[in-house]
């Protein structure tokens, strides 16, 4: 099965549905299910400048100020921290991701994909980089061992090309999670309601592994436009 998973790495929610997601995948294939895994690019914000500004003063002018901006980060930390992940917004940077979806791509076409996807999440989240900075992304590229040059226009048509069709498939938020094409769920879902979203669409394109024990779901189409 082939599940394409749109995201954004300044995203906690995104680095959430990943973690899920991937513990749903471990026990898919515990039942002997098959899981091919593209990951795809979405922009929270691609008017954003990497100007080393920390997200909390960026979040407190977007959504109402700075008591409103800790709220919710420490909503979504409380909820991280059950998945295992730490957080630490008092100094992660605000950036633009598009040279870190680039790094993503090269490392996806030389099967490191979602080692730079995960290394992107903790630099963020967890260290306090700057994922918009060039210098920044050359040293995580050298830390997986990938060959990147982000200087130059590697990636970049490919990332614009994927960006293009998450807008024409309507993706507005993310993590979305597309299954074959045609079968999206949308959010950091628990793990149990995306295990059973693979087993219910594995169900109904023939490619079940236990076919006849999913209890059935209204998953939505995207529309074509």
């Amino acid at each position: 099965m082939k599940v394409e998973i749109y995201s954004d790495v300044v995203c906690p929610w995104c680095y959430i549905g990943h973690t899920r997601f991937a513990r749903a995948v471990e026990r898919y294939r515990a039942k002997g299910g098959e899981v091919e895994v593209a990951f795809r690019p979405f922009q929270l914000a691609p008017d954003a400048e990497s100007n080393g500004e920390l997200t909390l003063k960026w979040a407190a002018a977007k959504f109402g100020g700075a008591e409103r901006a800790a709220q919710m980060f420490g909503h979504v930390s409380e909820v991280a921290a059950e998945d295992g992940l730490a957080l630490d917004f008092d100094h992660s940077i605000q950036a633009n991701t598009f040279d870190a979806h680039r790094l993503i791509q090269l490392a996806g076409e030389q099967g490191k994909g979602e080692e730079a996807l995960y290394a992107l999440f903790r630099a963020h989240f967890t260290d306090g980089l700057d994922v918009g900075s060039r210098e920044v992304l050359a040293g995580l590229a050298d830390e997986i061992g990938v060959r990147a040059d982000l200087d130059g226009e590697d990636g970049a048509a490919a990332v614009k090309e994927e960006l293009s069709r998450a807008r024409s498939l309507g993706v507005s938020s993310v993590p979305l999670f597309l299954f074959e094409g045609q079968f999206a769920v949308s959010g950091a879902q628990p793990e149990d309601t995306l295990l059973a979203a693979l087993e219910e669409v594995a169900e109904r394109t023939g490619q079940s592994p236990a076919a006849g024990q999913v209890e059935a779901h209204a998953w939505p189409r995207l529309p074509e436009r």
